[in-house]
């Protein structure tokens, strides 16, 4: 399969979505195991074995055909049942580095990966807390530790990204505002909130106490910076302890809530709460302002006409 130059194209690419595009980790993960399992199904498909698709040579990509694209995706459904998101991230993944091999590199004339089309999405509203729940799991955390009451007071305040909280540096911490660096590498200041303020001024008088090597804003027991793992066990541990449904509610649940409760009770415009969310994309900002059925019931019975005859 290592044919000529051009091996290691996926890892080039994978370096260009790093150091041009600016993407996450996560999703340099996400691209390379999408991109490296089609090649794996592509090979085994056609009887060859190879152990290393990072090595995956031009003469082998060129071989492939819209009807292994489509093969492969068929495969993820139906023996790996994958869901229809899944499914629709991973034809993104192999267009996008079909597009990449034709017009960043010219390597490729024809992308056939283009005609590809996503799977439709199920329309879900995500689960969240109620105020009154948010509250219940707020006054839990207090009653615990100042690190942890601050982490959930954030996410229910300023509805940081679970990467963006662990990511937290003591130097974007100010009276006033965050200085959060979010997806694609890009800065957005959150203003915070009095009862942030308090949370914040709580903990960092104790970890600036502490004798650690790390500008993490939140560490662990170990006195490292906090693992997104560490803090989910944390957000899990203390949904339960305050009698929720700890099966139902992660860390990027408090960041729905945060987002709803901002559109529901404070009448945030969607692009201020876009900016607020770190989206490029309004479209990913409105399944943040689902409406409620009260909200629904409310406004069938502002009709001036709703009470006539009555």
């Amino acid at each position: 399969m290592q044919s000529d130059k051009t091996c290691l194209l996926v890892e080039q690419y994978l370096g260009y979505l790093t150091t041009i595009k600016g993407r996450s980790n996560n999703t340099i993960l996400e691209y390379r195991t999408d991109i490296l399992s089609f090649f794996k199904f592509v090979s085994e498909s056609r009887g060859e074995c190879y152990t290393d698709f990072r090595y995956a040579g031009l003469d082998f990509i060129k071989a492939i055909t819209l009807s292994d694209m489509y093969n492969y995706i068929s495969y993820c459904q139906n023996s790996l049942n994958s869901s229809a998101g899944t499914r629709a991230r991973k034809i993104v993944s192999i267009r996008q580095f079909w597009k990449y091999l034709k017009t960043k590199v010219h390597l490729i004339d024809n992308n056939i990966a283009e005609e590809m089309e996503t799977p439709k999405l199920p329309k879900r509203i995500p689960k969240y807390l109620t105020l009154e729940e948010s509250v219940r799991l707020l006054i839990e955390a207090k009653a615990s530790s100042a690190r942890d009451n601050c982490m959930i007071t954030i996410f229910l305040n300023c509805a940081l990204r679970l990467s963006e909280l662990a990511a937290l540096s003591i130097d974007q911490v100010n009276s006033d505002v965050l200085s959060v660096v979010g997806k694609g590498n890009k800065e957005r200041k959150i203003f915070i909130t009095p009862a942030v303020k308090q949370a914040l001024a709580e903990w960092l008088s104790i970890r600036r106490s502490m004798r650690v090597n790390s500008n993490a804003l939140f560490i662990s027991r170990n006195h490292q910076r906090i693992t997104t793992r560490a803090i989910q066990n944390v957000v899990k541990r203390h949904v339960a302890a305050a009698g929720l449904r700890s099966e139902d509610i992660s860390a990027h649940k408090l960041r729905h809530t945060a987002a709803t409760l901002m559109y529901k009770y404070g009448h945030v415009d969607i692009r201020s709460l876009q900016q607020i969310l770190g989206h490029e994309s309004i479209a990913t900002t409105e399944i943040y302002t689902h409406i409620d059925e009260a909200q629904l019931q409310a406004a069938v019975n502002a009709n001036p006409l709703a009470m006539m005859f009555s």
